[in-house]
């Protein structure tokens, strides 16, 4: 394998050895955090950093607590699927609500372990295989999740046996919603709050292996497009056996993006209606199950989620997202009044930090991020961290910050203490190998990001084929200052190409608008927005060879990259589509219903873009890339989409991959890339 291949495998993309996974713990005297021993080391490992000396402790090693381990149980795999978990090793923990104490799932054992380091870790015994487990506020009690069912240790079990899923996210809410927990511990480590799923409505999704026809097809209940969704439930378990059902109009709003305790005598909830044009904030009596509206955002498209909102205040006001007219800015606001105006686009709230808000946000070019401080009272900003790159942030109710910054030269985490020390987690990952500075340009009446990058040490005058390389869907940006994204695309450059990246109408951060324009229909202003940002780029760089353009991508970009030669081949000459959704009445609810509307009610939307009909105009060259146990985009859009081609007799390529899921984990992606590197060098003409 090409070396920049072999190493991008063998480091996990250059992930390896770098820390992730924080949390602040003990009033902010120690951070938790995941990381692996070194950049060939696939194991992640449980960590403590001391924020007053700076020494680091392993607190848990999984070499130790399993040496031969075994498989993830099957509800963990899927959940480590919804939330695009790649590492093996310890995934994932959950701290107590004082932060002294963690418990973590390991190939379904369960393990709890003091941040003191006093002792090695210790099992916790399970009803089975296990998954997030989750401690009270002191540790002395670990809920967990074992064959559907909700448990407490020590105790036993809490759910009943109706029939439903207890205690985890469904697919819409782990998905699409950002929400992959089911369960939590009130303040007072007593009372339990759970999600009941019912998924006996849904279709089944089923997936066999081709390597080994022996054995049963796996299923999963899916939420298709304009089918019916779980029925989801709260519902409240008391230390007397007793159970109090949430009551909220749920008919209406069947979603629930985010729920827990505010105290021992509060729930707070959000929830959503099915097409996402309004989102509520609920109080919750746990001991009646009764519900208040708190505040309400809507919006006539959609609302576009702002992790950290709708929140209260400690002051009780509701902080909620706010537009500017026109859709100009993405801001905040403060019982319906607008807090933040033109010139900033928010983008996240972290929480309160020193009686301020603390915000990440784009100032600038929509590439970049900052962090900010904002007085909930005058609306004053003051940075926190600025200057070129993305800034992001995590704090701890105690005053302490960790701030990371992600530019060309890498990333770098700073611990800031209240005192005003600084500190840094020691990342061991293999660094980058390249410095890429992409050329970042805002082109088209339109403002469309784009990036450009050339070849090292690329003579100027030599034509150079392109490859446009986009994701190009809602809920991601790919042209950014985050280092590791432009690694894979300056080795594609290194083979001979312009690499061409664009961001569409339609992707976060530039503003409310620029997203929303994507409103009712993916396919005309995705690709009307890629030729013309192309064509621009064509215009100010001579050197890119508008006679020979391929296209890459996977999942939307898989999509973006199909219907560009389909619809398109007077502009793109080849294209490589990986994880395709050829046709969106096949892609799950709380997605495509956000943005496309309900299939029963608007199918010119749905037909319009699909690309199944599209099958008999195809006249350029197309691999078509699929893994074949993907539970995301079902491998059976791209078999749909080959079996159309063939029957119109349409010559393509498939490359179905047995046991590849969405993530393409293990070096399956760089092997991915030398095959389509050869399929461009082809079909481009392009010389080794």
């Amino acid at each position: 394998m090409d070396h920049f291949l072999g190493l991008s495998a063998d480091t996990a993309r250059f992930t390896h050895g770098s820390p992730r996974g924080f949390a602040f713990g003990d009033a902010g005297r120690i951070l938790w955090f995941l990381r692996s021993t070194g950049p060939t080391d696939p194991l992640d490992g449980l960590w403590v950093l001391d924020t007053a000396t700076g020494a680091e402790t392993l607190l848990a090693d999984p070499r130790e607590l399993s040496p031969e381990p075994g498989g993830l149980p099957v509800a963990e795999r899927r959940l480590r699927e919804r939330t695009r978990l790649v590492a093996a090793g310890i995934g994932s923990y959950a701290l107590s609500g004082n932060g002294r104490r963690a418990v973590f799932p390991l190939y379904g054992r369960l393990y709890e372990v003091a941040c003191d380091g006093a002792g090695a870790p210790a099992r916790i015994p399970a009803a089975g295989p296990a998954l997030d487990p989750r401690p009270n506020g002191d540790g002395s009690r670990t809920a967990y999740v074992a064959d559907d069912a909700l448990y407490v240790h020590p105790g036993g079990r809490v759910s009943p046996d109706d029939g439903a899923r207890w205690g985890l996210a469904e697919f819409a809410a782990a998905e699409e919603l950002d929400r992959p927990r089911g369960h939590w511990w009130s303040p007072d480590g007593v009372t339990l709050l759970a999600a009941r799923v019912d998924e006996s409505a849904l279709p089944r999704r089923h997936f066999a292996d081709p390597e080994h026809p022996e054995l049963p097809a796996e299923d999963f209940a899916y939420p298709e497009a304009g089918g019916p969704n779980a029925d989801v439930q709260l519902w409240v378990f008391g230390p007397g056996g007793g159970r109090v059902r949430l009551d909220w109009d749920a008919a209406a709003y069947p979603y629930v993006s985010d729920a827990g305790w505010e105290s021992r005598t509060e729930i707070l909830l959000t929830v959503q209606d099915r097409l996402q044009q309004n989102v509520l904030l609920l109080s919750a009596d746990p001991a009646t199950g009764r519900t208040r509206e708190l505040s309400r955002t809507t919006h006539p498209r959609w609302v576009d989620p702002l992790p950290g909102t709708p929140a209260r205040l400690p002051d009780g006001r509701m902080l909620t997202a706010a537009d500017a007219p026109g859709g100009t800015a993405r801001g905040l606001a403060l019982d319906g009044k607008p807090l933040t105006g033109e010139g900033i686009q928010v983008r996240r709230v972290a929480g309160v930090h020193e009686g301020r808000l603390l915000i990440e946000a784009g100032l600038r070019d929509p590439a970049e991020q900052q962090v900010l401080l904002l007085d909930p009272d005058s609306g004053e900003l003051t940075p926190l961290a600025d200057g070129p790159g993305v800034h992001s942030v995590s704090a701890s109710a105690a005053g302490s910050l960790l701030l990371t910054r992600a530019d060309a030269d890498g990333i770098r985490r700073t611990v800031r203490t209240p005192d005003g020390r600084e500190l840094s987690p020691a990342d061991l990952a293999a660094p980058l190998p390249y410095r890429v500075e992409p050329v970042l340009e805002r082109v088209t009446e339109h403002g469309v990001p784009t990036a450009l990058v050339l070849p090292r040490g690329h003579v100027p005058g030599r034509p150079l084929p392109v490859l446009m390389d986009s994701y190009g869907g809602p809920g991601y940006q790919d042209v950014s200052a985050e280092p590791r994204r432009w690694q894979h695309r300056q080795w594609w450059a290194d083979q001979g190409f312009a690499v061409v990246t664009v961001d569409n109408r339609g992707t976060p951060y530039v503003s409310p608008a620029f997203t929303h324009a994507m409103y009712r229909g993916f396919s005309e202003v995705t690709l009307e927005d890629q030729v013309a940002a192309l064509r621009a780029l064509g215009e100010r760089h001579r050197d890119l060879d508008l006679g020979r353009v391929g296209i890459r991508g996977w999942s939307y970009g898989g999509y973006l990259s199909a219907m560009a030669v389909l619809r398109r081949p007077d502009v793109f000459h080849a294209a490589a589509a990986g994880a395709a959704p050829t046709d969106f009445r096949h892609y799950d609810t709380a997605y495509t219903e956000r943005y496309l509307g309900l299939p029963q009610e608007h199918p010119e939307v749905y037909e319009r873009d699909s690309l199944i009909a599209d099958a008999p105009g195809l006249t350029r060259p197309l691999l078509l890339v699929t893994g074949l146990a993907d539970d995301n985009v079902h491998p059976s859009h791209t078999l749909r989409l080959s079996r159309a081609l063939t029957d119109a007799g349409r010559p393509h390529q498939l490359l179905a991959l047995p046991g590849v899921t969405h993530m393409t984990p293990g070096g399956t992606r760089e092997k991915i890339m030398a095959l389509e590197l050869e399929f461009f060098r082809r079909e481009l003409g392009l010389s080794r």
